[in-house]
């Protein structure tokens, strides 16, 4: 069996600029993807300069295209569902979701995140349509638009509310039955924003465009879009199987090159920090993690 030097788990854009990087350094990769990546249903990608408005499936396709060109490179568009270090800490054995192993002597955690949302009805339906998580990826399509912010945290209610404003000055801020403190409250009304802290019964709109949002009271009320501030997990445990340290916070405790604090094991892209992250983020991060396992590589074999 094949052992590869490093098998990255995930291609996003971390993934995919790490494999990239690996292969340029004539190192044989094995990337794993299978293809439930969190911008799936993203229908453009904004701020990653000269691909600015990208659909992310065409990003993909670039990238793997781009990757073809170094044999090094081995794509599995395949599910990695075990990681495992065999006690003579020899090499990581990864098993697939049809029973397939590879064998690799180091692993990038690059996998990324998922959203959980709130008990709205259909709230997927509109979301990657016209309700966003990332003004800075969506903000200016939706400029100066009556906008909702659904936000159960009352911090993230705060700080989506006074984020977007930059945006447009027409917004209401829904918490879905949670309470916000008076002073957190008045600071955005103060700017005319509309605060609802009573549950949302559901949303209106064609075609996950939304139209109109009703609460429990009854009130319904005219929007054209949003943003969603949900919570996020990572979609597998391999950091914690494989006893790498996390913070209390459930972010994978790294370097600053994305060297875990178990060896040969490296994290990049939003897994890491348990938060969303643009393109060009997760690009360099992905970028500095393979510079790492190069270099580790190197010293270790010179």
């Amino acid at each position: 069996m094949e052992v590869f030097d490093c098998a990255i788990i995930g291609g996003g854009p971390a993934g995919l600029e790490a494999a990239l990087t690996l292969g340029r350094a004539r190192r044989t990769i094995a990337l794993f993807d299978d293809g439930r990546n969190r911008n799936r249903v993203t229908q453009e990608s904004h701020g990653f300069i000269t691909r600015d408005g990208i659909k992310p499936a065409e990003f993909k396709t670039i990238a793997l295209e781009e990757l073809r060109k170094y044999p090094s490179i081995h794509f599995y568009q395949k599910t990695v569902t075990r990681v495992a270090k065999p006690s003579n800490d020899a090499f990581f054995k990864l098993t697939t979701s049809i029973g397939e192993e590879h064998l690799a002597e180091r692993i990038i955690l690059a996998a990324g995140i998922q959203e959980e949302f709130a008990q709205i009805p259909e709230i997927r339906t509109y979301y990657g349509k016209s309700l966003f998580s990332c003004p800075y990826c969506d903000g200016w399509e939706l400029r100066d638009q009556p906008l909702l912010v659904i936000a159960e945290k009352e911090e993230a209610a705060h700080h989506m509310g006074k984020l977007l404003y930059n945006w447009s000055e027409d917004l209401v801020v829904a918490t879905n039955g949670r309470e916000m403190s008076k002073s957190l409250k008045n600071d955005l009304e103060r700017k005319g924003i509309i605060v609802k802290t009573e549950p949302i019964k559901s949303l209106d709109g064609t075609n996950g465009n939304l139209e109109k949002v009703m609460f429990a009271s009854g009130v319904e009320i005219h929007r054209k879009g949003g943003f969603i501030a949900p919570s996020f997990y990572r979609p597998n445990l391999f950091a914690e199987h494989l006893d790498c340290d996390i913070h209390e916070n459930g972010r994978i405790i790294t370097d600053e090159l994305g060297r875990a604090s178990q060896r040969n094991i490296y994290a990049a892209g939003e897994g890491v920090q348990l938060a969303p992250s643009s393109l060009m983020i997760s690009a360099a991060e992905g970028n500095k993690a393979a510079g790492a396992v190069n270099m580790d590589i190197t010293d270790e074999r010179f």
